[in-house]
């Protein structure tokens, strides 16, 4: 479980230390850096997958990514944070992610390489992957320190006490999650990379007419919920025999009472979604369901995956639904967080409120300060410490 999530420099989010709970509500009003903490978690997913540059690239470059406008250079100057010329920036380009966990901990510092004219390679605004670090512990200490990457050099503590340098030539694109996987010297990083590698993020699931959520799919053993939840029918069944059918019986019945959901075979090999409906003399067909019905039936077979992973993180799970349904979805995702660390972010007043009903629930309430993201000074829970591994 993410205990701690820190980023640095990445778009609003300037200096953002964030505690974590088993299920954590991030809230606030429109602009105040919600869709940029959902990024910034996806962007350590991809660090596992090997993707972190790409999706850095994706979203125009570093510099796209870093936090800026007239009102934050004005005040980091007041601040003497960095010496400005005009609105130029002179302060290093970098961006800083990082989480501390139940078992270990990890951060990535990326920035640009240092330009020089005659530099032939087309790839020179790519960014750098500068110093990787996975330590044990509340504090980042050199005596926690269990892998440490600090530019081409890659070294992993040994038995006694001591490094053994795994490589020198490092690639600046590649992290060490992907580069070290020996289980014998490392077996923080295959544990941390496959702990991240399960982590799963939902948001916004196509219902138009035209989507594939509307007809018969393949049918396969599904445990998990695709991102563009295509294979509803599949994972339906798959929590009927493979999971907990009594519970998604009870998850159908709280948002739609007298209604029942099956999952009928074709010949062709393909499953259809049918619900059977109070007073209907026959049942309905994906095809034929609301948006909103059909939205929730995604988020029931996502919530109730048969293979939890360590967190799941649901952008806006709202959207669409009747503001009735917001309560049984709010339960429906503190059951998710009995087996799984769940994340929301969401801005709808009415599934907030039913969330914090929830026991145990951790509501993180987002502000702006100069266009600088905040916590709000009513947010519960003390801010945590966090230190950066040195550049």
């Amino acid at each position: 479980m993410l205990n701690t999530l820190a980023i640095s420099n990445y778009r609003s989010l300037r200096q953002v230390v964030l505690p974590f709970e088993r299920l954590n509500v991030i809230t606030g009003a429109n602009g105040t850096g919600k869709s940029n903490l959902y990024r910034a978690l996806r962007l350590l997913a991809d660090v596992a997958q090997g993707r972190v540059v790409s999706s850095i690239a994706r979203e125009g470059g570093l510099q796209s990514t870093l936090w800026a406008g007239p009102e934050t250079i004005a005040r980091s100057v007041r601040l003497g944070e960095f010496p400005v010329e005009g609105t130029r920036r002179k302060q290093p380009i970098y961006l800083r992610l990082g989480f501390a966990g139940d078992d270990y901990n990890y951060a990535i510092d990326m920035g640009l390489p240092k330009q020089t004219k005659d530099d032939p390679s087309a790839f020179k605004r790519d960014p750098h992957i500068k110093r990787e670090c996975i330590w044990h512990g509340v504090q980042l200490r050199p005596s926690a320190l269990l892998i440490d990457r600090d530019g081409p050099i890659l070294k992993v503590r040994t038995e006694d006490g001591g490094w053994h340098i795994v490589t020198q030539n490092l690639s600046t694109f590649d992290s060490m999650m992907t580069y070290l996987s020996d289980p014998r010297s490392a077996p923080e990083m295959l544990a941390l990379r496959e702990s991240i590698r399960a982590w799963r993020f939902y948001d916004h699931f196509r219902t138009d007419a035209q989507s594939p959520v509307r007809s018969p799919q393949i049918g396969t053993w599904t445990p998990i919920l695709g991102d563009d939840g295509s294979d509803v029918a599949a994972a339906m069944q798959t929590i009927v025999e493979l999971g907990d059918g009594e519970l998604l019986d009870t998850a159908i019945a709280d948002a739609f009472s007298g209604s029942k959901i099956s999952v009928m075979p074709e010949e062709s090999g393909r499953f259809a979604l049918q619900m059977s409906q109070h007073g209907l003399l026959r049942p309905l067909s994906a095809a034929e369901l609301s948006d909103g019905t059909l939205r929730y039936l995604l988020w029931i077979a996502a919530l109730l995956t048969p293979r939890p992973p360590t967190l799941m993180v649901l952008n806006e799970p709202e959207t669409s639904l009747h503001p009735d349904l917001l309560g049984a979805l709010a339960r429906l995702i503190a059951k998710a967080a009995a087996r799984t660390q769940v994340v929301v972010v969401t801005h709808s007043p009415r599934l907030i409120s039913s969330l914090e009903e929830q026991p145990g629930c951790h509501s993180i309430k987002l502000d702006k300060n100069f266009g600088e993201t905040v916590i709000a000074s009513n947010s519960q829970r003390t801010v945590p410490t966090w230190k950066w591994p040195a550049r």
